[in-house]
């Protein structure tokens, strides 16, 4: 059973062609004629998510696994805007969602028609390719519109982000027939054929003899690497840099690298470094790839101390986070290092030894801080990381989750993700939900409260797996905003930090989760004791921990490592 309605068979073989496997659903009418088609396509996977915003999210987690376009589909209206979220982390985190919404045709748009907007380029601000599709039936529209969907969904694969398709659908929007129109069918194939060729990958143009050049003459360099899928291939070609004493490598937690001659913990590494020592760090040479940097200490660094060359590597655009770019290399990083590794020679230094020694030193203060700190936000961190059990994905949720999770080594075998686009808290747990469905491992979301509650609709969702495991740790409140300097100088607070007394229980029953509980040291370590293990249900252990001391104990924790 397939959809009457041209325009739906155009979109659905388009989808097909370009080997879109996977469709997430939100109910609603206009969207009928999408909906009937995906949902009896015997190539294609759909999924049903009630919550548009949720259903963004998820199909978000699902492609970030996967790395390959997810569809959306929604019907006309608000509906549509609810996926603006998960567009924006979609777009800054180079992820390609394809977003399909059915809409009214254009003579009931501004007329007072009911669940009517104007959908046509709501995204333009944060979208790759916009197909707003024809719905005139005439000899030429279907060509049209089958050129302008291959069109939007070769983007989506070749440039990874997001696009939207905008299919206005007049009534009647139930009508079928039993199979797709050959005559369509090869119309689509015809424009699948055009626009894929037309597409031809930009030729490398680096001038690698000029960079070997200042590279090998530079006695300091750094390679500060931000978010980036695990990538084995990319591990080891940064082992030659780990090897040259000359460079020093830093990584964030989502880096997904692990070199054992690298900073992990780039806070522990610059929260007390004075001004000498930071001119002694300087790098002559900067390299960054990945996406966003979460340390802040760490921009704060590079924007005052400023490398005399900053080279940033990456496909689609230049980031300029420290206000020096000297050099955009437009190209994949495997693909970089590949060819400047065979350019460059290791230089004899001392740059990277002395920082090593000093990360260790850190180190070993963090070890001593834990063995005597009580039971807090810190604290738990430590018990939750050394409890993940190996080849797990971690997803974690922003704000301060993120921040705490910058102070620990994880282990390598641990693949890590953060939706640090936007580095927004919406959408943090339908991401993981979305991860979880689409990963073979086990996955584990640790998350705040704020972050939890906000998106708690994400548990209305029949697409979890059973394996998958959320830790909450609840501080009754945004646990950040005592951290950061500022709000507490206002009389403000509560409006920063949103007090509550939430709590996951009945959630977990209304949701099906197993629900566990934790408020101390000991029961943490209790709980933590068997809940990997295999269950019936996914379950949440949610730890409660004291709002006004968290702070304190982290705030501590820095003057204690200087």
């Amino acid at each position: 059973m397939y959809p009457k309605k041209e325009l739906a068979q155009i979109v659905i073989s388009a989808c097909s062609q370009f080997n879109i496997d996977t469709v997430v659903i939100s109910p609603g009418s206009r969207n009928a004629p999408l909906t009937v088609g995906f949902s009896n396509h015997p190539e294609i996977e759909t999924l049903s998510v009630v919550d548009e915003r949720c259903a963004a999210f998820f199909a978000l987690g699902i492609a970030q696994q996967r790395q390959r376009p997810v569809a959306i589909v929604c019907t006309s209206g608000s509906a549509l805007l609810n996926y603006y979220p998960a567009i924006a982390e979609a777009f800054y985190s180079n992820i390609p969602l394809v977003v399909i919404s059915a809409d009214r045709p254009k003579h009931l748009i501004d007329i007072g028609d009911g669940q009517t907007i104007r959908q046509e380029n709501v995204f333009e601000n944060h979208i790759l390719f916009s197909a707003n599709l024809i719905d005139e039936v005439v000899s030429s529209s279907a060509v049209e519109n089958s050129k302008l969907i291959c069109e939007a969904l070769q983007i989506a694969v070749s440039q990874k982000g997001p696009v939207h398709i905008n299919v206005p659908f007049d009534e009647p929007l139930y009508e079928t027939v039993s199979t797709i129109d050959t005559v369509i069918a090869n119309k689509v194939k015809q424009s699948f054929d055009e626009i894929t060729s037309s597409f031809a990958p930009r030729n490398d143009d680096t001038d690698y003899d000029a960079l070997s050049k200042i590279w090998n003459e530079a006695e300091k360099k750094m390679i500060l690497v931000g978010v980036n899928y695990p990538d084995e291939e990319l591990h080891q070609l940064m082992d030659f840099y780990a090897d040259d004493t000359s460079v020093l490598i830093l990584t964030e937690t989502t880096s997904n690298l692990h070199q054992k001659k690298a900073i992990d913990s780039i806070d522990q590494l610059i929260s007390s470094l004075d001004n000498t020592q930071f001119e002694a760090l300087k790098p002559d040479v900067l390299i960054t790839f990945g996406g966003m940097i979460v340390s802040k200490r760490v921009k704060q660094f590079l924007r005052k101390y400023s490398p005399k060359h900053h080279w940033n590597i990456d496909k689609k655009k230049a980031m300029n986070t420290f206000f020096c770019l000297s050099e955009f290399i437009q190209i994949e990083p495997l693909d970089f290092f590949s060819k400047f590794n065979g350019t460059i020679v290791k230089k004899e230094s001392n740059y990277q030894q002395k920082w090593l020694q000093f990360r260790d030193d850190k180190r070993e203060k963090h070890t001593a801080y834990l063995s005597k700190t009580t039971h807090s936000d810190f604290k738990v961190f430590e018990q939750i990381i050394e409890s993940i059990p190996t080849n797990s994905q971690l997803q974690i949720s922003n704000s301060s989750i993120i921040r705490y999770a910058q102070l620990f080594s994880i282990d390598k075998t641990n693949n890590i993700y953060c939706n640090r686009g936007t580095s927004g808290i919406d959408g943090s747990t339908s991401t993981a939900i979305g991860a979880a469905f689409a990963a073979k491992n086990q996955t584990v979301f640790i998350t705040g409260d704020i972050s939890f509650f906000y998106d708690s609709n994400a548990l209305w969702n029949i697409n979890i797996p059973k394996n998958f495991r959320i830790i909450l740790i609840n501080n009754s409140g945004g646990g950040i905003f005592k951290i950061i300097p500022g709000p507490g100088t206002t009389n403000a607070a509560k409006y920063f930090e949103t007090p509550h007394s939430l709590t996951a229980a009945h959630l977990c029953k209304m949701y099906h989760f197993d629900y566990l509980k934790a408020d101390s040291t000991e029961t943490v370590a209790a709980q933590l004791n068997g809940f990997y293990e295999t269950s019936e249900k996914p379950k949440i252990l949610e730890i409660f921990t004291p709002s006004e001391e968290n702070n304190l104990i982290l705030k501590e924790y820095f003057k204690y490592i200087q």
